[in-house]
């Protein structure tokens, strides 16, 4: 799970898990929200997002909710790009064999990519740059 600024395209807080369940949800949600408390919070209409318990979270952070039209995934571009890059950049060529090396290979990946890796569509700058100098 990640969670972006859309702005920035800074990922603000990302973690991996055998599922989805709720409370890994949550707890993603939370972390993510000490870092920024976004303005708005966009997801799909996953169960666990539409759920109270997760959107109660966000409107008590002063969030507003927006939800994605089923079944429409540009709806939610910016995190389906950026699961997109981490896979092709490197999941797939790594080939991580084991939930412990893909977990420290994405983090690794995820600090170059809002530290290090430049984004055309933010006038060649990071996304730590972005979020930094906003």
């Amino acid at each position: 799970m990640a969670i972006i600024d859309w702005y920035s395209r800074l990922v603000l807080h990302w973690q991996l898990s055998d599922d989805m369940e709720i409370g890994f949800v949550l707890d993603s949600s939370r972390k993510a929200l000490k870092v920024s408390s976004p303005e708005i919070m966009n997801s799909d209409q996953g169960s666990h997002f539409t759920s109270p318990k997760f959107t109660q979270i966000f409107l008590d952070a002063g969030s507003k909710i927006s939800m994605d039209h089923r079944g429409r995934a540009y709806d939610n571009i910016f995190i389906e790009r950026l699961r997109r890059t981490i896979k092709y950049e490197d999941i797939y060529p790594k080939a991580y064999e084991t939930p412990k090396e893909a977990r420290i290979g994405i983090h690794n990946y995820i600090k170059f990519y809002n530290h290090e890796r430049l984004h055309s569509r933010l006038k060649y700058r990071t996304p730590e740059e972005v979020y930094r100098d906003r």
